[in-house]
């Protein structure tokens, strides 16, 4: 249930999204591109925003639960994430992320955690931080791709980018061929406990700030098969708001191996 809890809250920030807004016509790789190309163009995708509140429906499921529920995520640009879960209007949990912590409690068993990424990261498979975070809920690149070194073909009619990092972690991403919007991501480490992570990104939408995914799909396997489905509700851009994160009186810290 720990476990279960705070990948909900790592991940509930990616899934399937259903957006009113208009979709964003994307093409098929055709000629072939150099990485750096590619990389290039998809950091060209604005993304001028300070805050960002988005409001979504989330469908969490691993080999013990089913669970849908509502989120309301709020980034300030580089600084602060809080998300808020709740079910049938009541706030059942909340979640702070920072670029140094990792903060969560929840009422069902009036517990909290407080501590940094190593956890997340351990059961994901892949070094998570506050910035990989921010990229996934707003369809970047987990990575700053432009640090890497990364061989570029052309796959299913997408631009694809493979590479392999120090700890022998193979990464590969997927674009479209108009505006090199990523499409899908796997992070593979192998070892005695092979872990996956399966990010996709069916569709987008473009605003004035930012083109932001419509919808997201998540698949994290380890010994256990985790999905995630966020259904995006509404986005709202560069809006006044706050960050009120306080664990209630009496609940019992955690710690989590």
């Amino acid at each position: 249930m720990k476990k279960s809890i705070i990948i909900l809250f790592a991940l509930s920030l990616l899934v399937s999204c259903k957006s009113k807004q208009a979709v964003v016509q994307e093409a098929a790789a055709e000629d072939e591109k150099g990485a750096k190309e590619i990389i290039t163009g998809h950091y060209n995708n604005p993304k001028n925003y300070q805050t960002l509140l988005i409001k979504a429906n989330v469908d969490y499921k691993d080999k013990k639960i089913s669970q849908p529920v509502t989120a309301e995520v709020k980034i300030k640009k580089d600084e602060t994430i809080l998300v808020s879960i709740k079910f049938l209007g009541i706030t059942m949990a909340k979640a702070l992320i920072t670029p140094t912590r990792v903060s969560y409690y929840e009422k069902l068993n009036g517990t909290y955690f407080d501590g940094d990424y190593a956890v997340l990261s351990r059961w994901l498979g892949t070094d998570l931080d506050y910035a990989k975070v921010q990229n996934m809920l707003t369809g970047e690149a987990l990575d700053n791709l432009t640090k890497g070194k990364y061989k570029a073909t052309i796959d299913a009619d997408k631009y694809k980018l493979t590479g392999k990092d120090s700890n022998g972690i193979i990464k590969e991403y997927l674009f479209e061929g108009a505006n090199y919007l990523l499409k899908q991501e796997h992070i593979e480490q192998a070892g005695q406990t092979p872990r996956t992570l399966d990010i996709q990104y069916p569709a987008h939408s473009p605003y004035p700030q930012a083109v932001l995914p419509t919808e997201i799909k998540i698949e994290a396997q380890q010994k256990d098969k985790v999905t995630i489905n966020i259904q995006y509700s509404s986005v709202k851009f560069d809006e006044k708001l706050t960050f009120p994160y306080e664990v209630p009186e009496g609940y019992d810290q955690i710690s989590i191996d």
